[in-house]
């Protein structure tokens, strides 16, 4: 007797049927649980690890993340996510991370917590400080310059065109010329 293909399946399918292993035609009932995002606030984010632009949809619900994952609707990344980009969630969600700026002191070995009213003028200071003293109205040529040497900047991937726009204006405007991005870096 030859077996074709079609008639070993027949055979194996009507074997198993028999033998209580196979399929069973009864109907069921499946059960699911509620999503873990039900009724959270969904936002779309750009992941700030590299310069691809991936977009991530972050659920929150009172304030807290509750979940990441990509953008299936985005066209850079359709909704794939590297595994720093999986990680994103970790970011907030994360009992090792700081909630409050720390400073020290040079030649101190310790930290201490201070305000962002304080870190924010203290960091005020050091920029102006820093822009004074590096300043130059005219070059060596005597033409007007009027930038600093002593500040640079390197951007964040993190940012997107109207930020970095932004950004660039914020630099040129207190002087700046070494300007970079880590997206051309």
């Amino acid at each position: 007797m030859e077996v074709t293909r079609r008639g070993f399946l027949k055979i194996s399918g009507t074997a198993l049927m028999a033998s209580g292993i196979g399929i069973s035609l009864k109907p069921i009932s499946a059960y699911a649980k509620p999503l873990k995002t039900r009724y959270a606030k969904e936002t779309t984010t750009i992941c700030p690890y590299c310069a691809v632009g991936c977009s991530i949809i972050v659920s929150a619900r009172n304030g807290k993340v509750i979940n990441t994952e990509g953008d299936p609707d985005h066209p850079v990344n359709r909704g794939s996510l590297c595994t720093k980009g999986g990680s994103i969630y970790q970011l907030s969600v994360n009992k090792n991370r700081l909630d409050q700026p720390l400073y020290r002191a040079p030649y101190s070995d310790k930290w201490e917590v201070k305000s962002w009213e304080w870190m924010l003028d203290r960091i005020a200071k050091n920029v102006k400080k820093s822009r004074d003293k590096s300043f130059k109205r005219r070059n060596s040529r005597g033409q007007v310059v009027n930038r600093t040497e002593g500040i640079a900047s390197v951007g964040s991937a993190a940012l997107d065109n109207e930020e970095c726009f932004i950004y660039q204006k914020f630099l040129r405007g207190l002087g700046l010329v070494f300007i970079e991005h880590q997206a051309r870096i």
